[in-house]
């Protein structure tokens, strides 16, 4: 049986999709955006957090730690990283809930059985799954088993995805996708390489080829000030998307920082500390932009 890493199921979404939408969001994505707001998407496997504020130095950790790979020094609790193997076992013993293991390996039947428990607020409110991540591409077998075991049921399926696989990946779970939540950033490769770790030829020629063989898609923007909010990359994307063959609309996502306590949590560096989010009057220029391709403009 198919199995895959997932990092969070939430019920009653709204933003991912029409009507109410359970979202699975799979670990692991190629992609290291400077402004990820799920830092904790990007690696494959599971990962230890450590939450110092909620720790009362109770010692439990350290009793049951079979690597000894966490000690007291005085001023608090420390984990040598190198000795831990992620075995959660101070996870399971830390009575203040400071430890946590992100990540976890499921089944398909697992998921699907989450899934199932809300079929009846799909079926009213005209909603379904959305597989997010990460990049739930990067797990295609995974995606796939479940996609087809959604379309066995009748639940409207949906994948959040950076566009960033082959075609080939595409081609096989493409014929069980509703919807395509598809991620555009920034136009010049160079610049994509830069703030993406990755160039974007792939992912636009996804996107023309998705297009092309007419499935519905929303492509999505995330508007990040300084990044890829200048003239130029918005005249570009509108151009673009203008330009594809069957007719998108855009959602505009403004930068936010929410996701910056993850970092330190995780041990991870953030680059844009001091960033600050797009006023409601940049965002509504920059939708203006988009309709003067005739595009229609929604601002998330």
């Amino acid at each position: 049986m198919s199995k895959g890493i997932v990092f969070d199921i939430k019920k009653f979404s709204i933003h991912d999709g029409p009507g109410i939408r359970t979202t699975v969001f799979f670990k692991g994505c190629p992609l290291n955006c400077w402004w990820c707001h799920n830092p904790e998407s990007q690696a494959m496997g599971p990962e230890r957090v450590f939450r110092e504020t909620r720790c009362i130095d109770c010692g439990a950790c350290l009793a049951v730690c079979p690597q000894g790979a966490i000690s007291s020094n005085g001023d608090g609790i420390v984990t040598d990283n190198e000795q831990c193997v992620l075995c959660g076992a101070c996870v399971d013993a830390c009575y203040a809930e400071a430890r946590q293991m992100i990540g976890r390996e499921m089944t398909v039947s697992q998921v699907m059985a989450d899934i199932e428990k809300d079929i009846a607020f799909y079926d009213e409110s005209g909603g379904g799954v959305t597989f997010s991540g990460g990049e739930p591409l990067s797990q295609r077998d995974f995606l796939l088993a479940l996609l087809q075991a959604c379309r066995a049921k009748d639940i409207h399926t949906v994948v959040d995805t950076s566009g960033f696989a082959t075609w080939q990946t595409f081609d096989r779970i493409r014929p069980y996708v509703n919807l395509f939540l598809y991620d555009l950033k920034l136009m010049d490769d160079a610049d994509h390489q830069k703030f993406t770790g990755v160039s974007n030829q792939l992912i636009l020629q996804n996107l023309q080829l998705l297009s092309q063989a007419g499935h519905h898609l929303i492509v999505r923007l995330p508007i990040v000030p300084g990044i890829n909010d200048d003239q130029q990359n918005i005249w570009q994307i509108g151009a673009f998307v203008a330009a594809l063959p069957q007719a998108h609309p855009i959602e505009l996502l403004p930068y936010h920082h929410i996701g910056t306590d993850k970092y330190r949590r995780l041990h991870k560096s953030y680059q844009l500390v001091n960033l600050q989010p797009p006023s409601v009057e940049r965002m509504s220029q920059i939708a203006e932009v988009f309709r003067k391709f005739n595009l229609h403009v929604k601002i998330g």
